[in-house]
């Protein structure tokens, strides 16, 4: 088994440092492609038509100059562009969780999401802050994912992946949540204003509202929370519209 483990926190991130440990208690093969610095709020953008750094730090382990789907798209059309393809990407762990908006503009969710691209079963972790972390977590964590693969057929869909929420301590109960709202940027501080030119700076973090049963109030309560994305994204227009558009 083949896993590829990327990030947007860097490739220096200890969210990364313990997903490797994880993936490794998996299989000996697992290979590395991590931002060489942080990428939050990344999406799902890619680079193209510009130079991409890829520094080899040690064997299977690298790090890129561009985005967190940078580094599977590197990965795929050169690392493995003619070897074995992976058969697992797992993405983080994000330091933070990725809840109701985050889900389109999370960096993590944008590695897995360009893992479904190329067909690979891809798993998104993310876990809140500061949280409490033990010596057992590790394990805990490998035999979530092991167990995930073993029960692949149940959820790898073509152009779909996982998106998982760690609480504070594991081990934890799981649950599939109802996807909140949580919006970022309710407002825009203003820096600096020189005639027509205004900076402006959108403050991190948000205010964590949540309604019950949204990813919010289960992860403030103690859950994993895991939901299976897609990016199709797509919702059938009513027939007597397009009709209407003809007219």
């Amino acid at each position: 088994m083949r896993i590829l483990v990327c990030n947007d926190d860097g490739i220096d991130a200890p969210g990364l440092a313990v997903l490797v440990e994880v993936a490794k208690l998996l299989t000996d093969d697992v290979w590395v492609v991590a931002p060489d610095g942080k990428r939050t709020a990344a999406g799902a953008s890619i680079t193209v038509g510009k130079p991409l750094t890829m520094r080899e730090i040690e064997p299977k382990r690298y790090s890129c100059s561009g985005t967190p789907a940078d580094c599977v798209v590197t990965a795929m059309s050169w690392l493995f562009k003619d070897a074995i393809k992976p058969d697992l990407v797992l993405s983080g762990i994000n330091d933070g969780r990725n809840v109701a908006e985050d889900l389109a503009y999370s960096g993590t969710l944008g590695i897995a999401r360009e893992a479904s691209f190329w067909g690979i079963a891809a798993i998104g972790f993310s876990r809140v802050k500061k949280p409490e972390q033990t010596e057992h977590d590790v394990k805990w964590l490998a035999d979530f994912v092991r167990t995930l693969w073993k029960e692949r057929d149940e959820w790898v869909l073509e152009g779909h992946w996982l998106s998982v929420n760690l609480p504070t301590s594991l081990p934890a109960e799981i649950r599939q949540p109802r996807i909140g709202r949580d919006k970022i940027a309710l407002i825009s501080d203003v820096v600096s204003r020189d005639g027509d030119l205004t900076v402006l700076n959108v403050p991190r973090g948000r205010a964590h509202t949540s309604e019950e049963g949204d990813d919010n109030d289960l992860i403030d309560r103690g859950y994993v929370c895991i939901n299976r994305l897609n990016w199709f994204g797509q919702a059938q227009l009513d027939a007597e519209l397009l009709e209407s558009l003809e007219k």
